[in-house]
């Protein structure tokens, strides 16, 4: 039961280099039943999986996603940065993504991109094959969220907020009726939320008791995750989903 809780965020981004088809088979090896992905539009209109707007940190070389064509990004090395090892590592596309996606698996995408990516978008998850429950959309930008939800009715849909990940953000945006007013407004599903100390049993309350969802990231910490599990939480991404479903599954 608690695997379906446990999101692989960018894959086991633990062991292995982040949303590239290593550390998403590998998430899927473990049995992990759900995986955490980021995407951003090339400048040939193609959806690459990758979290920063550039390449510098994860291939030592600059190129910034919205500038460069998928040619030239498989050409870098995405896998060294964290282990000799993965050196082979290529940045993925979506399509290639989705088509490692299990019969019992989900995919969360986070779109780091502006709006022009829906388009794209659409058109690829909808010649996925993947069943709409399979498929879940997550941003920052509600606006792309309210865009996206208009276009993709059937998938799932949820707000990110980090909160009190940094003090001015907290004070502007810890006010729980104004959130829920908004995702109400603009047809969500729920929000995703950072697990600081806004992310307390009162706060979860108030979401379950409007029907919505709430996820959190990122937590590597069985105990934690285990208190989060109890007070409601729906679903936890962690970079080390294998372990910490094991974990919890000894806490039962």
């Amino acid at each position: 039961m608690i695997k379906n809780y446990i999101i692989a965020h960018r894959g086991e981004s633990f062991d292995a280099p982040e949303n590239t088809l290593a550390s998403i088979n590998l998430a899927w090896r473990r049995k992990v039943k759900a995986v955490e992905i980021d995407i951003q539009l090339t400048i040939d209109h193609q959806i690459v999986v990758i979290h920063d707007p550039d390449t510098f940190r994860i291939s030592g070389k600059k190129l910034a996603i919205q500038k460069t064509t998928l040619s030239e990004l498989k050409q870098l090395d995405f896998g060294s940065f964290k282990d000799p090892k993965w050196a082979e590592e290529r940045i993925p596309t979506l399509r290639e993504v989705l088509s490692t996606v299990p019969k019992d698996g989900k995919i969360i995408i986070e779109i780091k991109s502006n709006s022009h990516i829906l388009d794209r978008l659409t058109q690829e998850l909808s010649k996925s094959g993947l069943e709409s429950a399979q498929i879940e959309l997550i941003a920052f930008d509600v606006q792309i969220l309210k865009k996206a939800k208009q276009l993709m009715p059937e998938y799932k849909m949820l707000w990110l907020l980090d909160l009190d990940y940094s003090r001015p953000r907290w004070m502007l945006w810890n006010n729980k009726k104004h959130i829920i007013k908004k995702i109400n407004r603009f047809h969500l599903d729920g929000v995703d939320v950072w697990a600081g100390r806004v992310l307390n049993g009162d706060f979860i309350s108030a979401f379950k008791n409007a029907g919505l969802l709430i996820y959190t990231w990122t937590v590597n910490d069985p105990e934690k995750a285990k208190w989060l599990l109890q007070n409601g939480v729906d679903g936890i991404t962690t970079d080390k989903a294998g372990w910490l479903t094991e974990e919890l599954t000894k806490k039962q």
